[in-house]
């Protein structure tokens, strides 16, 4: 999971690019990276591992010069996690074009052989980001213009689309010309345009969700659609094309329950109603399964499970209380390499409110459960600080297959529902009763009012929207993921970088 942003103004964009990262922070922390244009067509880039807020310095951001730009932030999928990796990545040929990906390819091996053996063209990283910046690249040269139109950029697009498989939202800037974005044709990955008036015209973004254009002060036009390329040209000139056979909206519906702000809107969806009606059905089937309750309390753990536990616990007619305090300091656990890191930041991260638990039967809520080992250590958290039962409701069904369109999810033998029933879960997590939000309900929840065709659910049922993955394919997603293979490929990478120092 990766966040973008791309913005084509009428004054100097580096700070708007800057701010735009800062409020997609919470879908990578691994990276950062701004590239822009200046009005010669000159790029000037900054990326590193990191924080958004220790990428860029001042120093940094005066050499950001131009009036158009792009910008990435990093959450390591495939490939490894060197500052080599971070995006936007850049080609000189043809015209020079930088881009930066949100999403996953599935077909990433097919690409480079293609790519290698056919286009002649060169990779210099394992990432899936350069290879889908390379097939762009070779499409745009079939183009015998000195400077592309916008019918040769959709048709680039197009054959982008037939060539690669999984899932993208990307934003690319070409030099001198414009910014482009576009989606898979499935619409998997997020991706908004916003526009505001000025007095020297019209200034367009586009980033993967709309609370990056709220910051900035832009209206929220629409989400660009599913198989659909826009592109704006320098002097702020809108142009869109639908460049797919086929599209079906299909957004992953992991967005909604975790990875998205609560205050952002993606494919005419509130994530923040949506986990609030997640809530209320979370709180009927207790009703249903639990109808003589004893629970004296409902406590979210913090952050994402917030809107769905107060709806819960308003619909359950119990008292609501916030238990933990987070230290805001420490990155999202989720999205930790390896088991070790994770098991030492949940102890930093949270620390319990003991008055709220002491003697109390406590229902702790939370936006989903995959490996559980955050929720093994925050079970134990209640009963140190006092509670008389634990019990715990997960907004989300079980996660029991891997995701392969963009979210690292790790090897599906480390999931705490792999091969286990909800029973042999909630033993292993240690809590007195377990209840997890049936599928339907995840989908009602989400899909009140939307022209979403279906979301894309495969780390719930292992349906791949796609179409394209077998079970060799895990096997090699299951081979990368795992966090041994994880551990390993970080100890060889010291290793290199401490030979080139």
């Amino acid at each position: 999971m990766c966040g973008i942003i791309g913005i084509v103004g009428h004054s100097e964009v580096n700070q708007a690019l800057y701010d735009g990262l800062t409020v997609l922070q919470h879908r990578g922390q691994d990276a950062a990276g701004i590239m822009t244009c200046d009005d010669d067509g000159k790029f000037f880039l900054r990326k590193d591992n990191g924080l958004v807020k220790d990428v860029f310095h001042t120093r940094h951001m005066i050499r950001l010069k131009g009036k158009m730009g792009i910008g990435h932030i990093r959450y390591p999928t495939a490939g490894c996690s060197t500052s080599a990796e971070s995006q936007p990545f850049y080609v000189n040929s043809p015209f020079g074009i930088a881009l930066a990906h949100n999403g996953n390819l599935t077909n990433t091996k097919v690409l480079k052989d293609e790519l290698f053996q056919t286009d002649r063209r060169h990779l210099n990283t394992d990432s899936d980001s350069e290879v889908l910046l390379n097939v762009l690249a070779h499409e745009l040269q079939n183009s015998s213009k000195l400077t592309p139109l916008p019918e040769d950029i959709f048709k680039a697009v197009a054959q982008v689309h037939r060539r690669c498989k999984g899932a993208y939202a990307a934003v690319a800037m070409i030099s001198g010309v414009g910014v482009m974005a576009f989606r898979d044709p499935y619409g998997i990955r997020p991706a908004v345009i916003g526009k505001r008036e000025t007095a020297q015209g019209t200034e367009y973004v586009v980033a993967s969700e709309s609370v990056a254009v709220d910051i900035l002060d832009y209206e929220l036009v629409r989400d660009i659609e599913p198989g659909e390329c826009v592109f704006i040209d320098r002097k702020g000139n809108f142009y869109s094309q639908q460049c797919a056979d086929n599209p079906i909206k299909s957004p992953c519906i992991f967005e909604y329950v975790y990875f998205a702000r609560p205050d952002s809107m993606m494919d005419g969806i509130s994530v923040h109603k949506s986990r609030m009606r997640m809530g209320t059905k979370l709180a009927h089937k207790i009703k249903r399964e639990f109808p003589d309750h004893d629970i004296d309390v409902v406590i979210p753990i913090p952050d994402t499970s917030r809107s769905a536990a107060l709806q819960l616990s308003y619909d359950l007619g119990v008292v609501y209380r916030e238990g933990f305090i987070k230290n805001r300091y420490i990155g999202r656990t989720f999205i930790m390499p390896g088991q070790t890191m994770r098991k030492k930041s949940v102890r930093q991260k949270l620390n319990a409110i003991d008055l709220e638990f002491r003697g109390k039967n406590v229902l702790l809520v939370d936006d989903s459960i995959v490996r559980g080992t955050t929720s093994q250590q925050i079970v134990q958290m209640a009963r140190d600080a006092g509670a008389n039962k634990v019990y715990l409701a997960s907004a989300a069904p079980p996660v029991r297959f891997p995701n392969v369109y963009g979210i690292d999810m790790p090897s599906a033998n480390e999931f705490v529902a792999h091969d286990r029933s909800v029973e042999e879960i909630s033993k292993e997590l240690g809590v007195d009763w377990l209840v997890y939000q049936d599928l339907p309900d995840l989908v009602s929840a989400i899909n009140k009012k939307s022209d979403v065709e279906r979301f894309d659910t495969s780390c719930f049922d292992g349906e791949y929207i796609t179409g394209d993955i077998d079970a060799n394919y895990l096997y090699y997603i299951d081979a990368m993921r795992n966090d041994l293979s994880k551990q390993t490929s970080d100890k060889s990478n010291a290793v290199i970088e401490l030979h080139n120092n």
